[in-house]
């Protein structure tokens, strides 16, 4: 990819998918606002809201582009189709992200031109106090304990990821966008770490909602997408054929980069 190499400083555009969650992404997007490094573009999606969720993001200087196709796998794609900066963030109308989020990402990308993604942690702004580390801790862990087994690699954190955008048109018509009962990022993940890497970055801050929390029915729906995206990957992604795959593709670029190489 030849824009892993770019000298100049590298744009941003921060996608976040919407519907329906006017108040709280007025509060996303005014912490957005308040970042030390500050997006090029904010590219909201609407998909299909009913409430005022697209007036309030253009009021806040917003691209805001229509879905009309169900569900995040479609609107998420959508941004990310959109997106013109170099780096696409991507996280969700109901997060907080910290004033060092974009800068964070940014700094880690032009440090390693090797990774074509890096996600980051999240903890939760509501909900009783009391829980919110321990269970965010056990909702992100358990996320990571399930999906690195199918993946071979790290997952994706749909609330608190970057990717290069070069990397997103390499892999943007494998993805599996028009299924809404899938969970957007760990299809996303199966798409982009067999071609490319993926790395955790802790310091990228993220606060996110307790809403997979707020209701058993809600939680179990997660866990149902969750192995939907898993299945729907299989026979052709399931292990170990899978990690061969990526170890054979790596294998190549590396025998390619060694006869590219000029001989002193």
């Amino acid at each position: 990819m030849a824009d892993l190499k770019r000298a100049d400083p590298l744009t941003v555009s921060v996608v976040i998918p919407v519907k329906d969650d006017a108040v709280a992404l007025a509060v996303c997007l005014h912490a957005l606002a308040l970042q030390s490094r500050r997006a090029d573009e904010i590219v909201v999606i609407d998909n299909n809201s009913t409430d005022d969720s697209a007036e309030i993001a253009r009021r806040a200087g917003a691209r805001v582009l229509p879905c009309r196709a169900p569900g995040i796998p479609a609107a998420s794609a959508t941004g990310y189709d959109a997106a013109t900066g170099d780096l696409i963030l991507r996280l969700d109308a109901d997060c907080l992200p910290a004033p060092t989020w974009i800068a964070t990402m940014v700094d880690a990308f032009a440090a390693h031109p090797e990774v074509a993604a890096f996600t980051g942690p999240a903890r939760f702004i509501d909900g009783p106090p009391s829980l919110r580390t321990s269970l965010a801790v056990v909702y992100l862990g358990a996320y990571a304990l399930a999906s690195i087994p199918a993946l071979g690699h790290l997952p994706l954190f749909g609330s608190n990821l970057g990717m290069r955008r070069a990397a997103w048109r390499d892999i943007r018509d494998t993805v599996h966008r028009d299924d809404p009962l899938l969970h957007d990022d760990l299809d996303l993940a199966f798409h982009l770490g067999e071609r490319h890497r993926i790395r955790y970055l802790p310091t990228a801050s993220m606060g996110m909602s307790m809403r997979p929390f707020f209701s058993g029915r809600a939680f179990a729906h997660r866990l149902r997408r969750g192995m939907r995206t898993v299945v729907v990957h299989w026979p052709q992604d399931r292990q170990p054929a899978r990690s061969l795959r990526s170890l054979r593709q790596r294998g190549n670029e590396l025998a390619g980069s060694h006869r590219a190489a000029p001989t002193t």
